[in-house]
This record gives C-alpha cells, sequence and structure tokens, in this order.
C-alpha cells in the first residue's frame, strides 16, 4: 500500500503501515519545534519556518499519523529586511491553540518579540502578525486560558540575543490575546540541572498545571515535565523522555495531545543532521501519581525512550493514508504549498499563466557583491521529504540567453546544483556547480545542442546525493563525481528546489520547468 499526498502522487516516506500500526517518524521532514491541537476529530500542527516564505505551515490530520500540508498562515513577512534572505531569523518555535471559537499561533522572533496570529478557520486567511510584546531574546511563547477565563503565556529566552538559555517565564496575558500585563514569574532557572530549557508548552490537568519543556540542547536533550497548583509556582520538574538505547537522539520539544478516547499522545523533533528536526509520535500515558510517561521504559529507570513502531492512536475510525504534497506538476495558477522562497516573494521572479502547465523562472542576478547562492532570495525551495529520494524535473531551456543559468539545486550551507548554462557565444552546456556561503565553482561540465532536458538528484540515506541528466536519448545519464553530502543550513535542514540565475545585473531571460516529480529511488536512476 502507496502513501499518497493530497495530490495523489506516491510519497517517498509512509508511516502508516497499513496493518494498524504506524513507524516513526511520521513526517520524515523539517517541521521544526512541532506543535499540536485537537479540535473535535481534527488535529492541526505547526512548526517553526525561521526566514523562509511563506511561513508558518498548517498541517492537519484526521490520526496523528497521516498529515496534509493544507495552508501557511504568514504568506508574506511584514517585518523589515526580508526582501533578502534572513537565515536562522524570523519564525521560532510556534504554539497552537483553539480557544473562543478561534486558533491562535504564538511564535518568538528572537530579534523583536512575541508575535500573534488567528484565524476562524486554520486553511483560511490569518490575521496580520501582531506584536504581543517586544523584547529582544523572548522566544517560544505559549499562551495559557485557565478555567476562569484569565489567561497566561510562558516563554523562554534565546542565548544569542539575551545571554540566557536556561530560564523559563510565565507572565498574565490579556484574554484577548493582544498584550501581556506583567513581567510575571521565572518558573526555573538551573542551569546546573538543565543547561539550556525552552519550547514551553503549557496546559492543565485535574489540580495541576504542567509545562512541557525540552532541555538540555537539540542534538543531545531530553523531555522535562514541570508541574504546580499554581500557574506562577511553585514547580516540581521529572525529565520524562531521554534517548537511552535507542537510535532517536535528543527526542523533546513539541506537544501533549489528549484523544476524545482518552488516550494521550507526544509530538517531539529528532534533530537528523542535512534532514532537519523530523517528528516523531510517542504513546503517552499517566501515573497514578499525576506525572506522564513517554515512549517506553525500556531500561527500568522511571524515564521513557522513544519507540520505532507503535499501534495507531484511537481516533474512532480509519482515515486514508496520506502524506504532504511534494510533487508539482505546475498545472495550477498557484505554487504548491510545500514550495518556499528564501525572501519575501516578487511576482517578477516566476510565472504559472505565461505558458500553461510550466514553471516560469526568470534569471535573477546574484546579490551585489556576492558569487555565491547561499543570499540569493529567488530560489524556490522545499524541503527534503523522506530518508531517500528522487526528484526529476523536464527544463526547457529555449528563454535562456547568453550568460544565464537554471535548474536543479540541492541547498544548504554547502549546495549542489545540476544546470543548464547558455553560452554568451552561443550553444549551452550542462553544468555541475558546488558552492557554499560565499563562493562557487564548476565542477564538472559537457556541451549540448538540445533545449530541453531532464534533469534527476537521487538522495540516498545519509543524505548522500547524485545527480543525473538526460539530454539526447531516453535514459538518465549519472554526473560522473563523487556523490555531493547535504548539509544544514541556519537553523533548517537541507532543501531541494529550482533557480535561474543571469550573470548580468538585471534580470533576462527565462527557464520554463514542468514535471517536478518526487518519488522513491528506485536503484535503477537511468530509467525514465
Amino acid at each position: 500500500m502507496k502513501s499518497l499526498d493530497r495530490a495523489g502522487n506516491p510519497s517517498p516516506w509512509r508511516p502508516d503501515q497499513g496493518n494498524g500500526h504506524y513507524r516513526n517518524p511520521v513526517l520524515h521532514a523539517d517541521y521544526s519545534d512541532p506543535d499540536v491541537v485537537r479540535v473535535g476529530d481534527d488535529f492541526y500542527m505547526t512548526a517553526s519556518s525561521f526566514g523562509h516564505i511563506p511561513g508558518l505551515p498548517i498541517l492537519h490530520s484526521k490520526d496523528l499519523v497521516n498529515w496534509s500540508l493544507i495552508n501557511h498562515a504568514i504568506v508574506r513577512m511584514p517585518l523589515p529586511g526580508y526582501d533578502k534572505p534572513q537565515h536562522g531569523k524570523g519564525v521560532w518555535a510556534p504554539s497552537i491553540r483553539y480557544h473562543d471559537g478561534r486558533y491562535w499561533i504564538f511564535y518568538g522572533d528572537p530579534d523583536v518579540g512575541i508575535m500573534m496570529t488567528t484565524a476562524e478557520d486554520p486553511a483560511g486567511e490569518w490575521s496580520e502578525i501582531h506584536l504581543v510584546q517586544e523584547g529582544k531574546g523572548l522566544i517560544d511563547p505559549c499562551p495559557f486560558w485557565d478555567d476562569d477565563g484569565s489567561a497566561y503565556l510562558v516563554h523562554a529566552y534565546a542565548h544569542s540575543r539575551s545571554g540566557i538559555k536556561h530560564r523559563l517565564r510565565v507572565r498574565r496575558m490579556s484574554p484577548d490575546g493582544m498584550k501581556l500585563l506583567h513581567e510575571g514569574t521565572v518558573i526555573i532557572d538551573d542551569p546546573a540541572r538543565h543547561p539550556t530549557i525552552e519550547g514551553p508548552k503549557m496546559y492543565k490537568r485535574g489540580k495541576y498545571y504542567y509545562v512541557f519543556a525540552p532541555a538540555g540542547g537539540v542534538e543531545e536533550g531530553w523531555q522535562t515535565v514541570l508541574r504546580a497548583e499554581h500557574p506562577f509556582g511553585p514547580y516540581e520538574d521529572r525529565i520524562v523522555l531521554k534517548q537511552g538505547n535507542t537510535p532517536v537522539n535528543g527526542p523533546h520539544q513539541g506537544a501533549w495531545v489528549e484523544l476524545a478516547s482518552g488516550q494521550s499522545w507526544f509530538f517531539h523533533f529528532q534533530h537528523k543532521d542535512a534532514y532537519g528536526r523530523i517528528v516523531h509520535l510517542q504513546p503517552m500515558e499517566w501515573t497514578q501519581e499525576d506525572w506522564p510517561t513517554m515512549g517506553t521504559d525500556i531500561d527500568g529507570d522511571g524515564i521513557g525512550e522513544p519507540v520505532q513502531e507503535a499501534e495507531k492512536p484511537d481516533v474512532g475510525g480509519h482515515y486514508p493514508i496520506a502524506a504532504p504534497v511534494a510533487s508539482d506538476g505546475f498545472d495550477s495558477d498557484r505554487l504548491g504549498l510545500q514550495w518556499q522562497w528564501q525572501a519575501n516573494p516578487k511576482p517578477e521572479w516566476y510565472s504559472l499563466t505565461e505558458r500553461t502547465g510550466y514553471l516560469r523562472l526568470f534569471a535573477q542576478p546574484n546579490l551585489e557583491g556576492s558569487s555565491s547562492l547561499y543570499e540569493s532570495p529567488s530560489l524556490l525551495l522545499q524541503k527534503f521529504p523522506a530518508l531517500s529520494f528522487r526528484t526529476t524535473v523536464r527544463l526547457d531551456a529555449a528563454g535562456l540567453t547568453g550568460g544565464n543559468q537554471a535548474g536543479l539545486i540541492l541547498f544548504g550551507y554547502h549546495y549542489a546544483a545540476l544546470v543548464y548554462s547558455a553560452d554568451p557565444a552561443g550553444g549551452a552546456q550542462l553544468q555541475l556547480r558546488r558552492g557554499d556561503t560565499e563562493r562557487e565553482e564548476v565542477v564538472w561540465q559537457r556541451r549540448t545542442n538540445a533545449e530541453a532536458v531532464g534533469l534527476r538528484a537521487v538522495v540516498r540515506d545519509g543524505a548522500l546525493c547524485d545527480f543525473y541528466y538526460r539530454a539526447d536519448g531516453e535514459k538518465f545519464e549519472r554526473v560522473d563525481q563523487p556523490s555531493f553530502q547535504a548539509t544544514v543550513s541556519k537553523w533548517v535542514g537541507a532543501k531541494v528546489g529550482l533557480y535561474a540565475r543571469t550573470t548580468e545585473n538585471v534580470a533576462r531571460g527565462y527557464a520554463d520547468f514542468d514535471d517536478f516529480t518526487v518519488e522513491e529511488a528506485t536503484g535503477n536512476e537511468e530509467e525514465g
């Protein structure tokens, strides 16, 4: 049984095993710092998007295992500076909640403060971003509305901006979510036991207020839970999830979800190098002493460890296997939701209407003073969707003029791109170009007389990547170069996508792309 995305295309990652069980991760993609809310029989997830636009992805599920990307809460970033890349800035660790008939997302911008947006329909239009509390270094906010109507907000601090990384604070908030009312109370500040603590999520169960908070750092940390009988404490704390003897490093930061059936589940991420922060789902139970336990306690020390496979959540029904869309035939007048730019997009960068069924990218100049694509705002990128996969695209280069290049790119601090390069003196070359944050070089090339070519990138376990091209025949040929090791970028995993660039100072020329397909790597990558 294949996992299908919302467009009906086979997905290269399938968490639902089709036998009543699922495997982790449920999303093998960089949905960093996930948070989830249940509203009736529906579940909605959001995640960090940093400086990539559109931002604040909204995913939907009916069973916590099969997810579809349905929207973004931020279509354009209204803050200054986002006409060019803002690597690692922007949207950090959001929280999503449902209150008073509306959906709410709060997030921290480490350079600005605590931000909020709201909507009646998560798949519809979200409000303009509102600054709840100005403050450099205020991050990871989570709102909480109590039974008596009073409102609170818990947040952490960004060490890079404030010098603090081991402190959580709870503040009173106006019930409309528009402002914080006072400085509040520090509920934990214990660098010896929790050298880094952040990403808090606030809940209430019975007589206790709980703050779920990751500690110990992204790559090697653990999940901590604090509880108290009053929102301002005093709080006691306990470690409830750790890596232990499993391959899942740093299991922490996510969301507790309680089902109508009474079951509890916990989402968290795993930092997996080039793949980014992928999303796991853990079964969760409550002890007689009212502490949560997550995963399974393999070594008997009272702390849970992540499971690799489990029985699916009891949601009272069976739902189709699904996955976020990755492929795009460019048959719509709007880009698929999977695509993000490195900055606020401009209309002159692309068109989906000038040639029906194609994406036209207009060749853009490099940022002034840069010979690398790292600071290029007009890269069109999406997340790596699986442990291994292949992506193929058809490129019509008839619109490229001399000095233009366009193609398929695997992007991070280090990047590689298989491109069609139009020669100013006439003719063209297929090139493999490699670069980093400062420079770029051609490592392979061959002449071609074709104007229409097929480009393919194959990503294998470990994020080792090979490129293939088809210019004159039915089969793809492998680019005769060592495999490229994909890498992270600033706080995000590697991405795959498209671009068109000119060596001139103004945009000139264009490339047409069709049938961007993402599928399982077959092991026979020369076949069309």
